[in-house]
């Protein structure tokens, strides 16, 4: 395997939807330019994003570059989580046997209903009044 091997691949949830390239190197994970310690100060985020790292034990062997829009910081998260996951599986085939059992590969499709016509909301009515 070449060193400047580099594969890309995109992840979603909900509306966020992140792009990220995943290279050999010194587990350096960059977030819209920014470090992932920094663009995610909670603990909880920051183990979301590299849950596939430790998954398949490679933590600290990949360098990642995403671009997030969208969504939430959550959102943002599970959806890196989703391309990081889905590159983990271009690199080697034997690694979607370690990741897909924690859920990491499937979309979550959960969506904002949308509001409907004459209505005020999803699924609000207005007040029914009988006089």
């Amino acid at each position: 395997m070449p060193a400047t091997e580099t594969k890309s691949s995109t992840g979603r949830r909900k509306t966020a939807v992140a792009h990220a390239r995943v290279t050999e190197g010194t587990g350096e994970i960059i977030i819209n330019s920014l470090p992932f310690e920094e663009y995610f100060p909670t603990i909880d985020l920051q183990n979301t994003v590299i849950a596939p790292f430790q998954a398949v034990n490679m933590v600290n062997k990949f360098d990642v570059q995403v671009i997030v829009k969208g969504g939430g910081k959550h959102a943002q998260s599970v959806a890196i989580r989703h391309a990081i996951s889905r590159s983990l599986t271009q690199f080697d085939p034997e690694n979607r046997k370690l990741i897909k059992p924690e859920g990491f590969l499937t979309r979550d499709p959960r969506m904002k209903e949308r509001k409907k016509p004459g209505q005020p909301g999803a699924r609000a009515r207005f007040q029914f009044s009988k006089r």
